[in-house]
């Protein structure tokens, strides 16, 4: 029987269990969502890294010219890096062909704590409904949706994101622990409007008290991406569709 568990917090996770799954980690706001739009946009290899010692010992061996950092350190900007956390700081014309090294409080080592995984890749709203369908057609006995959550807490964006890749999934003879039933039964008071419910977590509080309700459009913005990535010997990977 194939079993599908989400855990709600990158606190969660035990690499040692994770060694023959096929993990998907989630922080919609913004960690996954950004470096989704980072593959997408043309960068050429992006690192998620585990925090900011691991990003500027990379910085010696890659090019001034050809490479970016970014990110953010409990919500603010760290200093010297070119950019912070935000999708759009990540623009075609700025990343195109270039490396990208990048660091966040929770999704970027959240990717790290699991990346024991037979098969990592990294999701959020906007390419939820793709990663559901190459979930759908892994062989994999064992899927693990991991929520990266915030300093141990549950976020209610990821969860919503665990929600929607259930939702689209043939659940029959499927074992789900208790979060995935959670998540998936919570979907249904929020898929209508997705973006009215992000709003209401903590981080989305938060982007709506500082003027950034355009950045949670554009993260709510369900199946909006067709983009897949994987994680790959630390580097992230678009994937071929299946």
């Amino acid at each position: 029987m194939k079993k599908i568990r989400v855990w709600a917090t990158k606190e969660e996770i035990d690499a040692a269990v994770l060694t023959e799954a096929t993990v998907v980690v989630m922080d919609v706001l913004l960690a996954t969502t950004t470096m989704v739009t980072m593959v997408e946009n043309g960068a050429k290899c992006v690192f998620p890294v585990a925090d900011v010692q691991e990003a500027r010992w990379l910085k010696q061996f890659l090019a001034p010219e050809s490479s970016l950092f970014g990110g953010e350190e409990e919500g603010t900007p760290i200093p010297d890096f070119d950019c912070g956390p935000f999708p759009h700081e990540f623009s075609p014309d700025r990343v195109t062909g270039k490396d990208v090294v990048f660091v966040t409080t929770n999704g970027t080592r959240a990717v790290r704590r699991a990346e024991s995984a037979r098969e990592l890749l990294i999701a959020n709203l906007r390419n939820a409904p793709s990663v559901a369908q190459y979930l759908e057609n892994t062989a994999s006995e064992e899927v693990y949706l991991i929520c990266a959550g915030s300093h141990g807490h549950l976020s209610l964006e990821d969860m919503l994101c665990a929600g929607v890749i259930l939702s689209h999934l043939d659940l029959e003879g499927v074992s789900l622990n208790d979060a995935a039933r959670v998540a998936r039964y919570g979907l249904a008071h929020a898929e209508t409007d997705m973006l009215q419910w992000i709003q209401q977590g903590r981080v989305g509080r938060w982007f709506m008290k500082n003027g950034k309700e355009h950045v949670l459009r554009f993260v709510a913005d369900v199946g909006a991406s067709q983009t897949l990535v994987s994680v790959v010997n630390r580097q992230l990977r678009r994937m071929e569709r299946r």
